[in-house]
């Protein structure tokens, strides 16, 4: 169960977040909504009706929708949430598989790939999508270090068990930073060129990149993880039918960006929906609601989403933003005669990293 599942709100201060950044550059007359793994849709649902509520704001702007999802079954259940179940497929040889046009009459594309999605000022949105993606786990030992595999056990029928390599492999050679201080690290290359392809694009065409996760600021070392039935379940046990997961490593996300954009974060849940003012909409969603039973569910999913027991301190917010975004480009040499750049909404006044 993800955060858009249980609060609308989680989902509108995101789309706020968007709109807000949108402004802060200048209110470009085009940009595309990028979600890389929108699950079942609801958080892109739940921006869809933030960017309707606000229409006479960007009724000059061409808005697209662009969705990375690679599940066949997924696609149709955001495609019914989205659309209505109103699309179209497309012809082999195009970049999307799939088009239709949301409720509010906004043009939804579907894609394989992060490079299928045509270029521009654009808006990507990673929420629990990196922890989904594979790892390799590695071990310091007094020969070095060695990456952690699985293997048939010898003494247990259809077991399965973790080894250490006998000696190096091509992945401890190149995944293990020179600095590493942890004696376990666990390495998501696959998360390393998915950033390093958004950082290229922000870099080139101007936008902003929001993850949303689980995860750590390199800090952690074994999370590796399965989950079957909201139960924690041995990742070895019954592979395929468990949902396996690994915290995210922010700060091997920052080091993958190179320098291309600038990043905010990681800051925890509770403070990035506080700073966007989830207290203020929880108090008007409560004036509005007239039954006690709605009443209750929304004390009840805030505190999901803001409880440091629950969801409010395991989850971070991580931004890409252009360098132009947090520095005037010639600030050195004049720095007195520009105004003031607008903050990152969400952020408050954290430190740049």
């Amino acid at each position: 169960v993800t955060s858009p599942e249980i609060s609308q709100v989680f989902g509108e201060l995101i789309g706020i977040w968007y709109i807000s950044e949108w402004i802060a550059t200048g209110k470009p007359e085009v940009f595309q909504l990028v979600e890389l793994g929108p699950g079942r849709g609801t958080l892109t649902d739940d921006i869809l009706r933030v960017f309707n509520q606000l229409a006479s704001l960007l009724s000059k702007c061409d808005i697209s929708i662009h969705l990375v999802e690679l599940s066949p079954k997924l696609s149709e259940i955001q495609a019914l949430m989205l659309t209505g179940g109103k699309v179209q497929s497309n012809p082999k040889d195009q970049s999307a598989y799939m088009k239709g046009v949301s409720k509010t009459g906004i043009p939804i594309f579907w894609y394989r790939d992060i490079q299928d999605v045509p270029p521009g000022y654009s808006f990507y949105l990673a929420h629990e999508f990196f922890d989904a993606l594979p790892i390799h786990k590695f071990q310091r030992t007094e020969k070095g270090w060695r990456e952690v595999l699985v293997d048939i056990d010898p003494e247990v029928p259809d077991q399965l068990r973790f080894v250490l390599s006998p000696s190096s492999t091509p992945a401890t050679e190149n995944f293990i930073q020179p600095e590493e201080m942890r004696d376990h690290v666990e390495v998501c290359p696959e998360a390393g060129v998915i950033i390093q392809r958004l950082a290229g694009r922000i870099e080139k065409d101007g936008g902003a990149a929001l993850v949303a996760d689980y995860g750590h600021d390199g800090t952690k070392t074994d999370t590796f993880r399965g989950f079957r039935n909201h139960k924690l379940h041995d990742v070895l046990r019954a592979p395929g039918t468990a949902d396996l997961t690994a915290d995210v490593d922010f700060s091997y996300l920052r080091k993958m960006t190179q320098g291309r954009t600038a990043t905010l974060g990681p800051i925890k849940q509770r403070e990035f929906l506080k700073n966007m003012g989830i207290d203020l909409r929880l108090q008007v969603l409560l004036q509005n609601s007239c039954d006690g039973a709605t009443h209750e569910q929304l004390l009840h999913s805030y505190d999901m989403l803001m409880n440091p027991k629950k969801m409010g301190d395991c989850f971070n917010f991580f931004a890409l933003l252009p360098h132009h975004r947090l520095v005037h480009p010639d600030k050195k040499h004049k720095p007195e005669s520009k105004s003031p750049l607008p903050p990152v909404a969400g952020f408050g006044e954290l430190l740049l990293k």
